[in-house]
């Protein structure tokens, strides 16, 4: 089953040196029916003006993966920990038993990133946050980015919960089969795609976002060169 939230359906914020895309309930926009989507609590589209961005503020027992679509952001924390990470990179910060942090864009370029935030599965661990660089060639499958399992140790980035991420850029004409653990929540980056479940068949552009769930595989199509994100967690 598919359900597809088209952009112009999600909720919206613009503080003027910030403009976001809320797919979930978050800060001043509280849907009762989009509260989340199981242990998927944010995925916020965010843009980010030139020498902005958010100050020292904490948090607690969350996985948190910011992945950078263009410019870059420079992290700061309690833990001593600081970094940059760009375009093609994605960082994670596992907040445990408590941190706090700071993220501004300190370049002359808009700064645009996917904000997610899952729960984690363990309670109060010492937090920590890291960050790796992906492939951002256009290819013909998506990279696995972030996981909780033991097995992908090494290749990927590690979060506390039963969960991987796939991203990256399909070339145009380009079909995927995608397998699903859990259930998925698939972002449209950039370009036009299709995600086919077997029982019904949607057309994504960009800045949407669709649930997937009672399938264990999806065939994405990339109708234009594309970027496209999946996240799949537990219900």
């Amino acid at each position: 089953m598919i359900n597809h939230y088209p952009k112009n359906s999600l909720g919206s914020a613009d503080h003027g040196w910030l403009k976001s895309k809320h797919h979930f309930s978050f800060a001043h926009y509280y849907n009762p029916a989009r509260m989340g989507f199981g242990t998927l609590r944010v995925v916020n589209d965010d843009w980010v003006a030139p020498e902005m961005g958010f100050g020292a503020h904490p948090h607690k027992n969350m996985e948190i993966i910011s992945f950078i679509r263009s410019g870059a952001i420079t992290h700061q924390d309690s833990m001593g920990n600081k970094g940059i990470t760009e375009q093609g990179e994605v960082q994670v910060m596992s907040a445990g038993t408590g941190i706090v942090h700071s993220e501004y864009n300190r370049t002359n370029e808009p700064l645009t990133f996917y904000q997610i935030w899952i729960q984690s599965n363990k309670q109060d661990v010492p937090p920590r946050w890291e960050s790796k660089k992906f492939p951002t060639d256009v290819a013909n499958e998506l990279t696995l980015l972030v996981s909780g399992y033991a097995e992908d140790a090494g290749n990927t980035l590690f979060i506390n919960q039963q969960a991987r991420i796939y991203g990256g850029k399909l070339a145009k004409g380009t079909t995927i089969t995608q397998r699903i653990d859990h259930q998925a929540y698939v972002l449209a980056s950039d370009g036009v795609f299709t995600v086919d479940d077997k029982s019904s068949v949607i057309t994504m552009n960009k800045g949407d976002g669709a649930e997937v769930t009672h399938a264990d595989f999806i065939t994405l199509t990339a109708t234009t060169e594309c970027e496209i994100i999946i996240i799949d967690t537990l219900a």
